[in-house]
């Protein structure tokens, strides 16, 4: 009896394991894709286009590309949430996974303007969507499961080393594209990297997301919980999820994760643009410098963070870390903006501190969404609470836009961040402590009322 009782423990242990590791490679994959159209085609952008078109509209058109994705996530999470609470999560990752692996290599074969014209890019939008409907559905199902194998006293841990698959996917497409601008440097259309050097990122893209396909098919079992649920049975999450404690769940995670996106935009999205403009006027490879160094640093923050919150609380944690984006991240940027500092390392100093200011709490939102929908939909509740929350603050552009009929257009991302924190700090409020959350089937419904 002990004896098996014993191998039953180093079973799920092995599994556990491998759902961990699967979890974070999956993430890592998904991050990976989506920064390679923001990183890697940026200095080509001039394949897809017409050479006439201005930067701004050559800027809109690279925005385009990254909003497809983006407005492709929350209807992958709902068609993939779907398909993992009711088939399970472990399926439902491998098609998602395989999809956008797919996709990825067939966009690195794309022609460009030369050849098929506004079609090109037109193209390239439409499979940059489709797309992002499969990258939707790999962390809808993979951390789901991996959060499911977790101990309860782990899983605060888990979840941050899961995540610290968004900061190094970023850094791993920096140094990838700056090493092909080296071997094929960007120029006019027919330079090397416009030509052919930007489809090598998009490759490795696709042959990592099929690579890690592989290792999920034969080495990550599904979620023992989800089995033990008698996984399938019910009516459609979806249904479920938008009435009674489920939906006044989600609403609140759907503040709380807007803060999350409004602040993270921030800086992802605004700051970059800010450092390449007057006053700064940083180099595409000292802009790259820049953030990999914060990126790097806020890897090791986002697991610090996650298993702070497994000693204080998640709530509490949360709502401090509001007021800390909101009121520290925005005066550390204040500063930044004002001194435009000449010194390349006061300013890799100073953006460092705003990231991890501003995102550090990001290390907490995989183990806190799941831990606040019962198993029956917590792959739905998780996959459209941190999706569908993007929508809104994708805007950012358009709010800075009126922002600046009142005030300096060049500190409009100032409010936006202090909105963020708010958010962060009024959604958490709004929500119990979950770290304690039992994730069992049958109970764990109860235990998720405030």
């Amino acid at each position: 009896m002990t004896t098996t009782v014993a191998v039953a423990a180093a079973e799920h242990e092995r599994h556990r394991k491998h759902a961990q590791r699967g979890a974070f490679f999956g993430f890592f994959v998904d991050m990976f894709d989506i920064y390679l159209p923001v990183i890697a085609l940026a200095p080509a952008i001039g394949y897809f286009v017409s050479a006439d078109l201005s930067a701004g509209t050559a800027g809109l058109v690279t925005g385009a590309i990254f909003a497809a994705t983006l407005v492709g996530r929350p209807l992958g999470a709902l068609i993939f949430g779907h398909f993992a609470d009711r088939r399970g999560r472990k399926s439902a990752t491998v098609v998602a996974v395989s999809g956008f692996g797919i996709l990825t290599i067939v966009v690195g074969l794309l022609p460009g303007y030369q050849t098929w014209g506004v079609g090109s890019v037109v193209v390239f939008v439409l499979l940059r969507f489709i797309i992002g409907i499969f990258v939707g559905g790999e962390y809808t199902a993979a951390s789901p499961l991996a959060m499911e194998y977790s101990p309860k006293e782990k899983r605060g841990r888990n979840g941050g080393l899961i995540m610290t698959g968004f900061p190094l996917a970023y850094v791993a497409v920096a140094l990838i594209t700056l090493v092909m601008l080296q071997i094929a440097p960007a120029g006019g259309p027919d330079s090397a990297y416009v030509q052919w050097g930007w489809r090598i990122p998009f490759f490795l893209g696709g042959l990592l997301a099929l690579g890690f396909v592989g290792y999920f098919l034969k080495s990550v079992h599904e979620s023992e919980l989800f089995e033990d649920s008698g996984g399938g049975g019910g009516g459609a999450p979806v249904k479920e999820l938008f009435r009674g404690q489920n939906l006044k769940n989600f609403v609140q995670v759907f503040i709380l994760m807007s803060g999350f996106w409004l602040s993270l935009n921030c800086v992802t999205a605004i700051l970059p643009g800010i450092l390449a403009g007057e006053g700064f006027a940083l180099t595409g490879t000292q802009r790259s410098f820049t953030f990999i160094v914060a990126y790097l640093v806020v890897t090791v923050c986002y697991v610090l963070a996650a298993n702070a919150s497994q000693r204080t609380g998640r709530r509490p944690f949360l709502i401090a870390w509001g007021l800390v984006a909101g009121v520290g991240g925005t005066i550390v940027y204040a500063v930044l903006l004002a001194t435009k500092p000449s010194s390349l390392f006061v300013i890799i100093l100073l953006v460092t501190i705003l990231v991890v200011m501003v995102i550090a709490n990001w290390g907490l939102t995989t183990v806190y969404i799941n831990e606040r929908f019962h198993t029956g939909v917590r792959a739905t509740g998780f996959g459209l609470g941190y999706s569908l929350a993007v929508v809104i603050p994708s805007f950012y552009a358009f709010f800075q836009e009126a922002l600046a009929n009142v005030m300096p257009s060049g500190y409009t991302v100032l409010p936006l961040l202090v909105i963020g924190g708010i958010l962060i700090t009024i959604g958490a409020a709004m929500g119990p402590e979950t770290k304690d959350v039992d994730f069992s089937a049958v109970d764990d419904e109860k235990v998720l009322a405030h």
